[in-house]
């Protein structure tokens, strides 16, 4: 028995020497006087199964136009959905939109006392639409 024991240490390596990690550096002495605060990571919240939305009855209630309006889109009451759609059903049919910048809407004979300039952006459009419906 002592014989395999002797062989078994004499197979068994000796062992290399480990280098360790140096310690990592202690804090600085002097601490800040005011830590800035660590951002609050977000989680991902759990997908729910997507509510099919309501539309607001405000916005479904028909309008009267004034004689401005009703000069493009006709005299006859409708919801603001309705009149932003046939504006640019307009806008389209008479090729109204500038050309080189989309945003932008030219105005005709009849849009010229509706617009009051020459060209408005079509994120105005919604402000002269309140302007002109009761």
């Amino acid at each position: 028995m002592a014989k395999v024991a002797k062989k078994a240490a004499k197979k068994a390596a000796p062992k290399k020497a480990v280098k360790k990690a140096a310690p990592k550096k202690a804090a600085k002495k002097a601490a800040p006087k005011k830590a800035a605060p660590k951002k609050a990571v977000k989680k991902a919240a759990p997908k729910k199964a997507a509510k099919k939305r309501k539309a607001n009855p405000a916005l479904l209630a028909p309008m009267t136009v004034n004689d401005k309006l009703a000069a493009v889109i006709g005299s006859k009451p409708l919801s603001r959905g309705q009149i932003v759609k046939k504006l640019w059903d307009y806008f389209k049919k008479n090729k109204l939109q500038d050309p080189k910048n989309k945003r932008m809407i030219n105005a005709d004979a009849l849009l010229k006392p509706l617009f009051g300039k020459a060209q408005v952006s079509m994120f105005e459009i919604g402000g002269i639409i309140s302007k002109n419906v009761k």
